[in-house]
């Protein structure tokens, strides 16, 4: 009888049986990776490639649209002329048309053959002004959210912030693929803007919280800055070639996915939703305080003055090779892609540097700055694209060699001096690179057009090397890091990052009264005294 309802039960039962056993292989499997992700190590691995990503994708949809807005705005003004207009003979179409009719909607493209690959055609005086409001919103509106952004980081952890940042994104960039307007356009890169205040600052902070230890911060933050050249300097290329051959929509669509991606990993690796430890979480400091800290104040004016020269030249040099030197569209749209390596050589000199040597990181961030100037004031000399290749490439890797030695000299100094939490010190980064980048885009041009292309040159340069010299104010704050570092001073074990403050208060309320006074000296913030 048993063998007969075996035999009855046997082929419903074997689909059910192997239904069951992958049920609980993919159980085990699942139990197996939230232990590995539960290991620190190789949490922060993932982490750091996460806020890489989100670093690569905020770059990425900050340039992507070099190739494709001034085109767009270009077309949709010669669409609205002609359906305003009186009845007449149809021009040809333009090299990126804007086709009312078409199946694509609004930003179909008219003409695959005709438009340039890179680089759009220049667009008329006004249509300029409208492509650099346009481009300067994203960061006016990170300039304005910044100082918001940064004690609530410091509140509620970085996590949550960093998927608040990536979501926001990931909708600022559905929009721009579905934008048909200026109005549109504006609302989507101003969007961008409030993401990033979130997303880049949480990463970043995040990087410096999971990395206490100097070496490994400088490592993972110099790979960190990788990412964000990779992006600047690669899309570009990416947008103008997916824009030439498939339309306006793939290239914004693709990032959207990747976003998005980025965002579910930010769930499964942060957890950002399910912080047990967010009420135990200790106060930061007050982001008026640190911005008043004459340090932080230095190292900001620092990122800032490098990025100025970047800022500036991206909205101005593609005019200006065209005049100087009939640049090719190719030309035109690969200006900045050699500038890659020097960066990334400078990041990896920087890092190893700064291994060896590491109370000299305000020796590299001046000596960067002093490359910056003197390529800077070269661009204006060069007669070929070859030639101007050298000073970019210089002024890439003189912000390469600022940026690797100074955001760590950030978190140090809040370690240093204040509670070790990041969120708003790097807020105060972010807006130094907010301010150069909200500027260029709206009075590059008209700097040009009052005083010249030379003297723009001259002026970026001189204000990089007469700025070197004030960076000698980290030279006795940096000797200071083999041996008064509160986490050295202070803990025992190895340190795990934002939860350090916690158990530095608690070994120095349990009597060791000369740490304690150190470090009371440091909260009350007497930016004045000498740290020899």
């Amino acid at each position: 009888m048993e063998a007969e309802a075996a035999a009855a039960g046997g082929p419903a039962a074997g689909p059910r049986s192997a239904v069951e056993k992958l049920s609980a292989a993919l159980g085990q499997r699942t139990k197996a990776l939230g232990s590995a992700l539960q290991e620190s190590h190789r949490q922060r691995r993932l982490l750091l490639v996460i806020v890489c990503v989100a670093l690569l994708l905020d770059n990425m949809l900050y340039m992507v649209i070099v190739p494709i807005i001034p085109d767009y705005i270009a077309s949709m003004g010669e669409a609205g002329h002609r359906q305003g207009g009186a009845p007449q003979p149809q021009p040809p179409p333009p090299p990126g048309g804007f086709n009312g009719s078409g199946g694509g909607g609004g930003w179909a493209p008219s003409s695959n053959a005709s438009r340039p690959l890179l680089r759009p055609r220049y667009p008329p005086d006004n249509e300029d002004l409208k492509i650099g409001v346009l481009f300067a919103s994203k960061a006016l509106l990170q300039l304005l959210v910044n100082p918001l952004s940064g004690p609530f980081i410091d509140r509620v952890g970085y996590g949550l912030p960093l998927f608040i940042g990536l979501g926001v994104m990931f909708l600022s960039t559905v929009i721009f693929a579905f934008a048909e307007n200026y109005g549109t356009l504006f609302a989507a890169r101003s969007l961008q803007g409030l993401g990033s205040a979130f997303a880049d600052t949480s990463g970043i902070a995040l990087i410096a919280d999971k990395y206490p230890e100097e070496a490994e911060r400088n490592r993972a933050l110099g790979i960190a800055l990788a990412f964000i050249s990779f992006g600047s300097l690669v899309a570009p290329p990416f947008g103008g070639i997916l824009y030439h051959f498939a339309g306006k929509r793939v290239p914004f669509l693709v990032l959207a996915c990747i976003s998005l991606l980025d965002g579910l990993a930010v769930l499964l690796a942060a957890k950002p939703f399910g912080d047990r430890a967010r009420e135990n979480r200790p106060v930061g400091t007050p982001i008026h305080r640190l911005m008043a800290d004459p340090y932080i104040a230095v190292v900001a004016g620092a990122l800032t003055t490098c990025n100025i020269p970047l800022a500036f030249l991206e909205p101005t040099i593609a005019t200006w090779m065209a005049q100087r030197m009939g640049a090719s569209e190719w030309e035109m749209g690969l200006t900045w892609l050699p500038a890659f390596f020097p960066h990334v050589l400078g990041v990896y000199l920087t890092i190893r540097l700064a291994d060896r040597y590491p109370h000299l990181q305000w020796f590299y961030g001046a000596l960067g700055l002093v490359i910056i100037g003197a390529s800077s004031c070269t661009v204006p000399a060069c007669r070929t694209f070859w030639q101007l290749v050298v000073p970019l490439c210089g002024i890439c890797f003189g912000i390469a060699l600022v940026d690797t030695a100074l955001l760590p000299t950030l978190a140090f100094l809040v370690d240093l001096r204040y509670v070790s939490v990041y969120g708003s010190v790097y807020a105060i980064a972010d807006i130094s690179y907010s301010v150069a980048y909200a500027l260029g885009p709206i009075a590059a041009g008209e700097i040009v057009h009052s005083f010249g292309f030379v003297k723009l040159n001259l002026g970026m340069g001189l204000a990089n090397v007469l700025y070197a010299p004030v960076l000698l104010a980290l030279r006795n704050i940096c000797k200071m890091k083999p041996s008064l570092s509160e986490r050295n001073v202070l803990l025992d074990e190895e340190p795990k990052g934002l939860y350090d403050t916690i158990r530095m208060e608690q070994r120095a309320n349990s009597g060791d009264a000369r740490h304690r006074d150190f470090r009371g000296s440091s909260e009350e913030g007497s930016s004045g005294e000498d740290y020899t």
